[in-house]
């Protein structure tokens, strides 16, 4: 190890406080110091290439150094860095917004900016809000539906939301009160069903709880196909247009977040777009700047904009903003994600790696202690388990989700696992052959992880 990796290895275990990380496990490893990326791959300050096997977190889309993001950011940078969405605009806010609208489901009509997914899903749940006092006053539709298992980001509107206990039970006394509906987790149903004789009871459930409630619901809000945080677990084919219908029958909004999901993540540009749903709130975040900065967005029919209108002293306005909303660098280099979606035909060119994928993962179950392999398009959960007929979990202390990941790291791929559950979910982007080598690397280290503990 050089000199200098030791040295920025200290700063960084003195100094910085890693997300989602427990320290006095990290403190005792010598920290992995990414300085580089081309294509697939991530690059340590050793020079070792390891492929970038979550997309560095879910975000990155074509690869990294992609052109038309580099330049994009590079030609902004001379014109203009900064400068507020609050009454003002600026190019790249405003031709991205055109973009979008063109690019969404129809009928979502409004693009309001923010930085981060939890920002936008707040957004979210603040405009549904609003938007049911100005229809019928300040009493009616405040609750909001969730799903168990969901995850909507890290604030606290969002935590509420959220359905994830590990992540979002500590906080309790700090949240608002929604109703829950049960996941879409058929391999561990909390309804004791099976698909598809169940004839989707997890739908059911939630259109039970809006038949009995719907006065007092503002909005349902879930993660449309891919419950991601929650483990890669994808819903049955129907679910989100039944939830969808169920929204429409009760008078009540439907947000999707597509944070995690959107941007080619499952094969189509926008998860919703597999049973042509559109929703009253989509989200977006991660991907739409093709994981080079911050940026997300909320994007909302023209029915709740017109109930935000009004007089100056009605102050029916949305009291919302964030000091980067619309930020001229971040919304250039979504255009350039945008540019190199139609550049490399990205979305055709994906269809033959997930049909790929599908087929290897075929494989995975036949390891003896892989419970569960689920997938939609690039977002996979190999869930992991100590024995397959009674579908007993790990313990957490096995940590064998990290083992899997330790080992595949010394093989040039870098994994985050979800407990249990190992995770892919590369750029879209990624080359076939980076494919072939992302999959053996995984099969392999869970095969030799599993076989240890």
């Amino acid at each position: 190890m050089s000199d200098r990796t030791k040295k920025l290895g200290a700063y960084d275990k003195e100094f910085v406080w890693h997300p989602f990380t427990q320290m006095k496990e990290y403190a005792q490893k010598d920290p992995i110091v990414i300085e580089g990326g081309e294509g697939a791959y991530l690059i340590d300050s050793e020079g070792n290439k390891y492929i970038d096997g979550v997309s560095s977190l879910w975000v990155n889309i074509h690869g990294h150094k992609v052109p038309e993001i580099d330049n994009a950011i590079k030609n902004q940078v001379d014109k203009l860095s900064h400068s507020t969405l609050l009454g003002v605009t600026n190019p790249p806010a405003a031709e991205l917004a055109k973009e979008l609208i063109e690019l969404c489901p129809q009928g979502l009509k409004k693009v309001f900016y923010s930085g981060d997914g939890a920002s936008a899903v707040e957004v979210a749940l603040k405009m549904a809000f609003q938007y049911w006092r100005h229809k019928g006053g300040p009493e009616k539709k405040t609750k909001f539906v969730c799903l168990e298992n969901g995850y909507h980001g890290d604030t606290l509107g969002a935590v509420s939301v959220g359905g994830i206990d590990l992540f979002h039970s500590t906080f309790g006394p700090l949240l608002f009160e929604t109703f829950r509906a049960p996941s879409y987790y058929c391999y561990r149903c909390p309804l004791n069903k099976t698909y598809p004789s169940c004839d989707l009871a997890c739908a059911t459930e939630l259109d039970k709880i809006l038949s009995e409630h719907h006065e007092d619901i503002a909005a349902v809000i879930l993660e449309p196909y891919v419950q991601a945080a929650g483990g890669m677990i994808v819903s049955p084919e129907g679910y989100l247009k039944s939830v969808r219908e169920s929204c429409d029958k009760y008078d009540v909004l439907l947000i999707l977040d597509e944070v995690a999901t959107g941007f080619g993540r499952t094969g189509r540009m926008f998860a919703c777009e597999h049973e042509d749903v559109t929703p009253d709130m989509l989200v977006l975040g991660k991907g739409l700047t093709g994981g080079y900065l911050p940026l997300s967005a909320t994007i909302t029919t023209q029915e709740v904009y017109d109930a935000f209108l009004g007089d100056y002293e009605e102050f029916k306005t949305f009291f919302h903003g964030h000091s980067y909303a619309g930020n001229p660098l971040s919304c250039a280099a979504s255009m350039g994600n945008l540019q190199a979606f139609e550049n490399y035909n990205t979305l055709e060119e994906l269809q033959e790696k997930v049909q790929f994928l599908e087929d290897e993962l075929k494989e995975f179950g036949g390891l003896k202690h892989v419970g569960n392999v689920r997938s939609k398009g690039f977002m996979v959960g190999i869930e992991l388990v100590e024995d397959k007929e009674t579908k007993e979990p790990y313990a957490p202390e096995s940590k064998i989700g990290w083992k899997v990941a330790d080992h595949a790291m010394e093989n040039g791929v870098l994994l985050r696992p979800l407990g249990n559950v190992v995770v892919l979910m590369p750029p879209v982007g990624i080359p076939m052959e980076d494919l072939k080598k992302l999959v053996r690397v995984t099969y392999s280290s869970i095969k030799k992880a599993t076989e240890e503990s």
